[in-house]
């Protein structure tokens, strides 16, 4: 009885291997062939697009008039790049910073005043001031048209201090008391026994900011009004707008260009310069991102 148990049980487990397969294949294909498309479409001339459609897997024939037109801006792109680095770079390393000593200070049971700043964090989660009061404050510390006011305001997200904080929860308080002992004092405990063991989460919580600074432009269309210090998404933005609305119009300018990519062609070759550097970055955290994600949500 019990080895045809174990036999029912044996083809049980087979055929939901079988089926978590075949749900894993049909997901996989559903997330990489919009992917595909888009990296196929940026080498499709817009003529092949006019007669296919914008849906293409395989180009008849390969056309980089978009990369083209894109590297005759690659002035403004390099400057742009320049800029979306640095607000990335420093950006992430500043709110790290601050979200780690926020999230240890608030982990810490023995904190005076320690629930009421909590629920001051989690009602900013709940409601926020509104784009104009925000302007405003911008504004008032002198921060309008300056790089900083895409890094200084967002500085710290309420999501991610709560994500670490729990994790700072995990860590036993054994290794603060043993520190304590050999007359470390607070800031020595953060520095050399809590952050060296939270190399995930940093990881984790420090990929979610460089992919928001990296994909944000919002904020530089309110804050930057200087051309030469807006960011990447905020320029190849432009492009595409100036060239949708040439081509729209049929202008002598359009007409006078050398390469006259498709709207659609360049749409998706600028999806492929502002999504490559993140993809390429991605591997190298990917190992932190769910450990990190796991323990920072159900500890505590």
């Amino acid at each position: 009885m019990a080895k045809k148990n174990r036999k029912i049980a044996s083809r049980g487990y087979r055929a939901f291997r079988v089926c978590n397969v075949i749900i894993m294949i049909l997901l996989m294909v559903v997330i990489l062939v919009p992917i595909l498309s888009v990296v196929v479409n940026s080498f499709v001339s817009a003529a092949e697009i006019a007669r296919r459609g914008v849906f293409i897997l395989w180009p008849e024939e390969i056309d980089i008039g978009s990369y083209q037109y894109l590297w005759e801006c690659r002035g403004n792109i390099l400057r742009a790049y320049g800029n979306t680095l640095f607000r990335t770079v420093v950006g992430t390393a500043l709110s790290l910073i601050v979200t780690a000593m926020m999230a240890y200070s608030l982990s810490k049971k023995y904190l005076k005043g320690r629930v009421v700043i909590n629920g001051m964090v989690f009602f900013t989660m709940l409601f926020g001031g509104g784009l104009i009061p925000t302007y405003m404050v911008v504004k008032m510390f002198g921060l309008i048209d300056s790089l900083w006011s895409m890094v200084i305001p967002g500085m710290v997200s309420a999501w991610n201090m709560f994500i670490m904080r729990n994790f700072f929860y995990s860590i036993p308080e054994s290794l603060e008391e043993a520190a304590l002992i050999d007359g470390a004092n607070q800031a020595q405990i953060m520095i050399r026994v809590t952050l060296p063991l939270s190399k995930a989460v940093l990881a984790t919580i420090g990929l979610f900011y460089a992919v928001g600074h990296w994909n944000s432009w919002f904020d530089a269309m309110l804050y930057i009004n200087t051309s030469t210090k807006l960011p990447m998404q905020n320029i190849l933005r432009n492009i595409i707008n100036s060239v949708s609305d040439l081509e729209a119009l049929g202008s002598e300018q359009f007409e006078l260009m050398d390469v006259k990519p498709a709207s659609t062609s360049l749409r998706c070759a600028v999806i492929v310069i502002t999504a490559t550097p993140i993809i390429v970055v991605y591997p190298f955290v990917q190992k932190y991102f769910v450990k990190g994600v796991m323990i920072g949500s159900v500890k505590g």
